[in-house]
């Protein structure tokens, strides 16, 4: 049930976001979080990323291979986390682990690399998410040419 009005409420908000072209950070973190499964203690982190994306100031997706990807909640606003070149995290014999490790933030116009504390880690259903993202785009496509096509 639960599961069901996250994915109504999901749909609504995304419907909404289709008439202004992008998703904001709150749109894209709803979207992220409809796909990531309970918390987890830790994952395994093999000391490179294979890519991350920002979802506002206090939370972000890293993936650690192609096919696995986890959600970071931070304990707090993480300064210029959305708009940084690079990341790193911190992590303790290869593991990364909530309310221990943390994101740092590189290159930022500061020059400061504060460590933003990791309050919880979530696994994303790395499939279903691309499924959605998918599904998305095409709805915006289409909402699109239903906007542009000329009205009788």
């Amino acid at each position: 049930m639960k599961t069901l009005l996250t994915a109504a409420a999901l749909g609504l908000s995304l419907a909404a976001c289709a008439t202004t072209g992008g998703l904001s950070d709150a749109e894209k973190l709803e979207l992220y979080r409809a796909h990531a499964g309970e918390p987890v203690r830790d994952f395994r982190y093999y000391g490179q990323l294979n890519g991350w994306t920002s979802l506002g100031d206090s939370a972000l997706a890293v993936w650690t291979r192609p096919s696995e990807a986890w959600l970071l909640d931070l304990g707090g606003p993480c300064m210029d986390l959305s708009s940084a070149p690079t990341i790193g995290l911190t992590n303790h014999m290869g593991n990364v682990s909530a309310k221990f490790d943390s994101v740092i933030v590189y290159n930022t116009p500061t020059g400061f690399r504060v460590p933003c504390r990791i309050r919880d880690i979530r696994p994303l259903d790395v499939k279903a998410l691309r499924i959605s993202e998918k599904e998305l785009r095409e709805a915006r496509l289409q909402q699109r040419e239903q906007e542009a096509a000329p009205q009788d």
